[in-house]
């Protein structure tokens, strides 16, 4: 502005050319907050918190800037606020980022030292447990009962002859929190943390794939006890009767030798998860007993779910006057990327109206409401397919709780 001090001139222009330098913006919005320019302060901060959501200062000034009071339980819910693990809801979401496939150390020799170090990264899951998961409280009882309780005595598990090893398949539809859930798995166990999709396994050359897959479970093996998350497993897995003439084939006979381990102990304290939206599409060898045999239907996030990601994706964003409780109730089936794209777009509302007059404010019920209206449940085309295969392909009562849930909604 023609008006401004020389250093906050200055500080525009610089701001300008590198809008995406953060500090500097945050240096820009101080300077204008103590010149009694609130608005322009806060303007840059909403801009800075854009490109580092979770940036403490930027969070700070906002704060300084608008007196934005804390996003509250709704009063007919209380919740205590101290404690929740935000960055779990986040996870929860499908925000997490799976491991990377690491370059094999090569001798000066040329010849690959595969023996004496993991070509995978492993990750510790840390505290994260199935308590941190908002919600789904149907879906963590079958988990402990089917997986879990099983392993957490060791005399009873000697007594009954419980291996240390297992296999579970989660599926449901997509955006609905079955990598957390895997991951919470893998902290309950006190396990590392091993996440594999078709991108890390599959390589052109002929023969590459299977020996990708294997090293995955010798990593595993040498890091017990380990979660092996096979994401995508309809992709990893698929049916060999459709991959006669591909190299997949070979894969998932090299998974099947995998999963069975070449004695009855070299498994033990391998844990393998594995996740999909098609069940119906995985080979049926995988699912046989002793393999991935257990299956847990994993559906759009709960009241309680809905809840904890809604708060974590407004909390980083100036509101006021947000109704949780009735936001909640109007969201109910939507998955968590859906609740996501709900406060994104009533966070593009509030701003674009502030560009527009030029005055700068709250996000407000009125724009999570028109944005939740508008937000098309993305789980529907997946319940449209699930119907046909609940109707007419659920052989020996394989999706019997996906029948159930889609009695339950009417949607069958």
């Amino acid at each position: 502005m023609p008006d401004d001090p020389p250093l906050i001139q200055s500080l525009r222009t610089a701001v300008a050319a590198a809008p995406a330098d953060v500090p500097l913006r945050l240096h820009l919005a101080q300077l204008l907050l103590e010149a009694d320019r609130s608005d322009e302060a806060v303007a840059e901060a909403a801009v800075a918190l854009q490109h580092a959501p979770g940036d403490a200062q930027a969070r700070a000034l906002m704060a300084r800037a608008m007196g934005a009071p804390p996003l509250s339980p709704p009063a007919e819910h209380p919740r205590p606020r101290t404690g929740f693990d935000w960055k779990a809801a986040e996870d929860q979401v499908g925000d997490a980022v799976p491991p990377r496939f690491a370059a094999t150390p090569v001798r000066a020799d040329g010849l690959d030292d595969s023996a004496d170090a993991d070509a995978w990264d492993v990750e510790d899951p840390g505290t994260v447990r199935l308590a941190d998961v908002g919600g789904m409280q149907d879906v963590k009882d079958r988990m402990d009962a089917a997986f879990l309780a099983p392993l957490r005595n060791p005399e009873l598990r000697k007594l009954y002859g419980k291996s240390l090893r297992g296999g579970l398949l989660l599926y449901g539809p997509p955006g609905c929190g079955k990598t957390f859930i895997a991951r919470a798995v893998a902290g309950e166990l006190g396990a590392a943390f091993l996440s594999v999709s078709v991108n890390d396994v599959l390589d052109m050359w002929i023969g590459n794939s299977e020996r990708n897959m294997h090293e995955v479970f010798e990593t595993a093996r040498r890091q017990a006890p380990c979660v092996v998350f096979l994401d995508e497993l309809d992709a990893l897995g698929a049916k060999r009767s459709r991959t006669a003439h591909s190299g997949m084939r070979n894969v998932v006979n090299q998974l099947l030798s995998e999963l069975d381990g070449i004695n009855s102990a070299a498994n033990e304290g391998v844990f393998v998860l594995a996740a999909t939206n098609v069940p119906w599409d995985v080979d049926n060898a995988l699912r046989r007993p002793g393999r991935l045999d257990r299956t847990i239907l994993v559906l759009p996030p709960d009241g309680p779910a809905r809840e904890a990601i809604l708060r974590y994706h407004l909390r980083d964003r100036p509101i006021e006057n947000v109704d949780l409780g009735k936001l909640v109730k109007i969201t109910d089936g939507l998955s968590g990327a859906d609740l996501a794209h709900v406060c994104e777009a009533a966070a593009e509302r509030a701003l674009l109206d502030s560009v527009r007059t030029g005055t700068v404010r709250m996000i407000g019920m009125k724009d999570l409401l028109a944005a939740a209206n508008e937000t098309v449940p993305s789980a529907e085309p997946w319940f449209a397919s699930a119907r046909n295969v609940a109707m007419f392909a659920n052989e020996g009562g394989m999706y019997d709780d996906l029948v159930t849930y889609l009695k339950k909604r009417r949607k069958l």
